[in-house]
């Protein structure tokens, strides 16, 4: 009688796993709790995603407190699984509290392994020649196949403190008022074809190219890529009522965001 074939007990595959890179510039957990609150009040705002501490710019190993990083961003839905980048007294501090190290770059070619030799250029051949051609018949242009459209949440109602409202995976259109109080958050970009009064977050998966579109700039709170500001003494003048766009921009030493108000007569 034959024996049927035992079933393979581990398989190994290739995947890609969506991670949420959080950027850290200070380990102080009080001014980290502070900011988080401001982005995400007490919500836990991921659904229990993956994430990777980038610490690059975080500080020295001796402010880090593991164990209160992993609580402050358990509460917002975030579970740490590893960090990228940091000083090596950083990464080992990390790895001892059970975050490895993850490959900021492209891993090195292993040691060991022979070199490639450089190529022999050959010897020139005497040219033959030249012979009458007919040039080749031009080739049709191929056709880039489009990405598939992100997918587009309209809210066509007033938004009141306390309420919030989160485009996952996409962009966000607002068709009403944002009251003060109220939030707004999109993967992508937000547009909001009404007053902005309350918070608006866009790129909240770290999306840099994301941006925040207004008609009437009045805003608590905006952010773009986790770059947050606040306006607790009010807009600047220049900016009030505007019609407006919120965008990050790229400058020694890390993202600004940048509000410049828009003419859209």
């Amino acid at each position: 009688m034959r024996k049927t074939r035992t079933q393979q007990l581990i398989e190994f595959k290739g995947m890609t796993v969506p991670v949420v890179a959080v950027t850290l510039r200070t380990l102080d957990i009080d001014d980290l709790a502070h900011t988080a609150s401001d982005l995400f009040g007490d919500s836990d705002f991921f659904d229990g995603d993956a994430a990777l501490l980038e610490l690059a710019q975080a500080g020295p190993a001796e402010d880090a407190d593991w164990p209160a990083l992993r609580a402050l961003f358990a509460r917002h839905g975030l579970r740490l699984v590893g960090v990228r980048g940091g000083s090596e007294a950083l990464r080992a501090a990390a790895a001892a509290a059970g975050l490895p190290t993850f490959a900021a770059h492209e891993r090195p070619a292993r040691a060991g392994a022979p070199a490639e030799a450089p190529p022999v250029a050959p010897e020139p051949a005497p040219e033959p020649a030249p012979l009458p051609v007919e040039a080749p018949p031009t080739a049709a242009p191929a056709l880039l196949e489009a990405a598939p459209p992100a997918p587009v949440l309209v809210i066509d109602r007033p938004l009141r403190s306390g309420q919030q409202v989160y485009a996952r995976g996409g962009d966000l259109v607002v068709l009403a008022a944002v009251n003060p109080g109220a939030e707004v958050i999109a993967d992508g970009s937000i547009h909001i074809y009404a007053p902005l009064r309350g918070r608006a977050l866009a790129g909240a998966r770290g999306q840099p190219g994301a941006r925040i579109f207004t008609t009437h700039f009045a805003a608590e709170l905006v952010s773009v890529g986790g770059v947050y500001r606040t306006f607790e003494g009010g807009v600047p003048a220049s900016l009030a009522g505007q019609p407006a766009q919120v965008q990050l921009e790229e400058r020694e030493g890390g993202s600004t965001l940048r509000i410049d108000a828009m003419r859209i007569d």
